[in-house]
């Protein structure tokens, strides 16, 4: 297994070598025994589930032809390690030459030298190039599973944090700088004649090095200025792209799309009466909202997030993991999404990975995001799984009020589709709908004069062109919401 690796070629042009790794040797074996009497983290990882990987499960990552290369499967694990120590590649590969307790997990030799780090780079960039992180998650927990450490239908839990994207944070002025940057860029190497003939002389100066804030002018309206003759040049380059006399193919450029994208983001352009254009920078309010706002030309996906007193640019993270007491807390499933997608959004999508997998609790513990009384229903309906979680609290003003009629107050008759008041009143009006969100609702009207000649109208409703209205939930949603209200006020 003691592959040097110099002047390398790396794992992009090499075969699948044969075999993977195998039992720990006797003398590795024997000498971590010694060196780590009570054991650590990795060689009780090697115990506990064994080599976990085989080199077949990556074998479609790899040509059938060339020089054979390190274990796929070996590397795997390595990363693993690594990433549990929090080490840099060179470390990493430095660990593996020189550690017992790591020899004695990749099962190789005292003697083995390992490998270049650089080999780590290039096999992360083929997993995530054919999109292999899932299957790594998913070896790990069968050999987990098939060691009882993976308890069937057990109890999990899931919460979300928030990923930094791997770009420059930039304000609005480098942002269409470094757009209309990145659009140049792309020009030059696919279409580089045509461009230096069309393009403004200024423009090499202007957006030849990197737009940053501190080489901007200082005073506003110099800011100001700078920004118009930017939209003015992306404006320019625009009608040049989509013009009939451009080559093939230069408008779906993906930089220069995204160029369109960010100048209807960020620009306001309108036409003059001899053919020209005003290019105006729009007003902050007058922007796209967060979910459809580009932060960044160099991550088109990233958008900017805030939770609570945390801001930023990138993603967020939904992980979920088993907590059953006595057991290993083994991450079951990974969701990355937009900023602005909501938890309770990711619900459903979390559920159905893990069933999927047939990795589905049977409790599912959840924080208030991912609660609504919809999923109180269809987790255990669908997939008999119980999500708890503390539900939102009746916030109308009669639940808030001390001596108020809340909606739990009132009687509700499904069968008949009638409400009765506190006072004994019936409803008079029962209809379905749906709201803003798409979602079925029931909606109840008292009558208006039942309720202006009622002596509690003060504790009930303010209304006075007409009766109390209630906005009810289909009746297993209401009636799953209700309980968990009353359930999560005990002690238990």
């Amino acid at each position: 297994m003691g592959v040097v690796i110099g002047c390398l070629v790396g794992v992009w042009s090499v075969s699948l070598r044969a075999g993977g790794f195998g039992p720990v040797p006797e003398t590795t074996a024997k000498v971590a025994r010694a060196a780590f009497p009570e054991g650590c983290l990795a060689i009780r990882l090697r115990d506990a589930l064994g080599p976990v990987f085989t080199d077949t499960d990556f074998a479609d990552l790899f040509p059938a032809r060339g020089k054979p290369g390190l274990s796929p499967a070996m590397l795997t694990m390595v990363l693993l390690l690594q990433y549990s120590e929090d080490l840099s590649d060179r470390q990493t590969a430095q660990a593996v030459a020189a550690r017992i307790d790591w020899k004695y997990a990749l099962g190789l030799e005292l003697t083995d030298t390992g490998f270049d780090h650089s080999v780590l780079s290039e096999f992360r960039d083929r997993l995530v190039e054919h999109g292999a992180g899932q299957r790594i998650l998913d070896r790990v927990l069968a050999a987990a599973r098939e060691q009882r450490l993976l308890k069937a239908r057990g109890r999990a839990r899931t919460d979300a944090t928030h990923v930094l994207a791997a770009i420059r944070e930039v304000n609005r002025l480098e942002l269409v700088g470094e757009t209309l940057r990145a659009a140049l860029n792309e020009l030059a190497q696919v279409a580089p004649d045509w461009l230096a003939e069309h393009a403004d002389p200024e423009w090499f100066d202007r957006y030849g090095r990197p737009v940053e804030n501190y080489r901007l002018p200082k005073a506003e309206a110099e800011r100001q200025a700078w920004a118009t003759q930017v939209g003015a040049d992306g404006a320019r380059l625009w009608q040049l792209v989509s013009g009939p006399d451009a080559p093939p193919g230069l408008v779906t450029l993906p930089q220069v799309q995204l160029l369109r994208r960010v100048w209807i983001q960020e620009y306001q352009i309108t036409g003059t009466p001899d053919g020209g254009q005003i290019v105006v920078m729009r007003d902050p309010k007058d922007r796209p909202p967060a979910a459809l706002r580009v932060v960044s030309p160099y991550d088109p996906d990233a958008r900017t997030g805030m939770k609570r007193q945390t801001v930023w640019d990138g993603y967020k993270l939904h992980l979920t993991e088993t907590c059953d007491p006595g057991a290993p807390r083994l991450i079951t499933h990974v969701q990355t999404t937009h900023t602005t997608l909501t938890d309770f959004e990711t619900t459903d999508n979390v559920h159905t990975g893990l069933a999927e997998r047939d990795f589905l609790p049977a409790q599912h513990l959840v924080d208030a995001g991912y609660v609504t009384a919809r999923h109180l229903v269809t987790c255990r309906e669908k997939y008999q799984v119980e999500l708890v979680g503390p539900v939102m609290p009746d916030t109308a003003r009669q639940a808030g009020a001390a001596e108020g009629y809340a909606l739990a107050d009132f009687q509700i008759d499904w069968h008949s589709k009638k409400v009765t008041c506190p006072q004994g009143t019936r409803s008079v009006r029962w209809s379905s709908e749906n709201n803003q969100h798409g979602h079925p609702i029931i909606k109840v009207r008292f009558a208006a004069q039942d309720c202006r000649s009622c002596p509690a109208r003060e504790k009930c409703t303010r209304a006075t062109s007409h009766g109390r209205t209630l906005k009810l939930l289909p009746q297993p949603e209401h009636e799953a919401l209700t309980h968990a209200r009353i359930e999560q006020k005990t002690p238990a």
